[in-house]
């Protein structure tokens, strides 16, 4: 009997340390039994420790890279992380226009993990106007929660994404100051889940990645998105609590963790 893992498209940036991007996307697909195919939206020049340079790709290409993928290869879900650019979204948004059956799992990179600012204020209005009323999941962290609304209070935050068309907003706590990392799923209009993990002692870099990508894996694979969702956290947590620092900066995850517990 012939094996067919569900394809999920990846529309991201580049990571050449190897802690994010499109790279992430692709060991937690695999680790989910998943097919990744990937459209870079932007290349980097960074390290394990910070950002130094964006380069966005040229949005005629990232058009036609992703319709020719997506008009051969039946894809069961999109990830989209770093876009980089207003003019990539929206190349993005033409194409989840023309694709709009398939879920859509967002993590709005809007800085690099050491703080970078990543974004612009046409760049947060884009994302407001285009994507988020294609999201299915949106995954922001508590401080691009923050950014995309312009309030201070999560819940209010959470509410407020779901008013400009998300269908599920997962926002996450690591950024903030507690003992204990807190996120919330905000669903139809309330916050339908809360979730507690132990908080980790290191910084990490391409947790964001690997949490969106993780939630794409497992809707593609069939879970509906309140268990997607939690399994996702579980996947992720145990990848951080795994991870290691290749350079000098950040840790990242170790995205098979689970071949070495086998």
């Amino acid at each position: 009997m012939t094996f067919h893992p569900p394809a999920v498209l990846s529309l991201s940036g580049h990571d050449p340390s190897g802690g994010a991007g499109i790279q992430a996307d692709i060991e937690t697909l695999a680790s989910h039994g998943c097919h990744a195919v990937n459209v870079i939206t932007s290349l980097t020049e960074q390290d394990s420790r910070n950002v130094i340079k964006l380069i966005p790709q040229s949005p005629e290409n990232i058009l036609s890279q992703a319709i020719t993928l997506l008009s051969d290869i039946p894809v069961k879900a999109i990830k989209i992380g770093l876009l980089g650019h207003p003019d990539i979204i929206e190349s993005v948004h033409s194409i989840l226009k023309r694709f709009p059956d398939i879920p859509v799992i967002f993590d709005p990179v809007l800085a690099a993990g050491d703080g970078t600012d990543l974004s612009s204020d046409r760049l947060i209005e884009l994302i407001n106007d285009l994507l988020l009323p294609c999201t299915t999941v949106l995954t922001p962290n508590s401080m691009e929660a923050r950014r995309l609304t312009g309030l201070n209070d999560l819940k209010a935050c959470g509410l407020a994404l779901l008013e400009k068309g998300c269908g599920y907003v997962l926002i996450t706590g690591t950024h903030e100051n507690s003992t204990d990392v807190s996120n919330r799923l905000f669903h139809n209009g309330e916050c339908i889940e809360s979730y507690s993990w132990n908080r980790l002692p290191h910084s990490y870099h391409g947790s964001g990645c690997t949490l969106a990508a993780s939630i794409a894996g497992l809707i593609a694979q069939g879970l509906d998105v309140s268990d997607a969702v939690r399994e996702a956290q579980e996947f992720t947590w145990s990848a951080l609590a795994h991870g290691y620092q290749p350079g000098q900066g950040q840790h990242i995850p170790n995205r098979f963790f689970w071949v070495e517990e086998e």
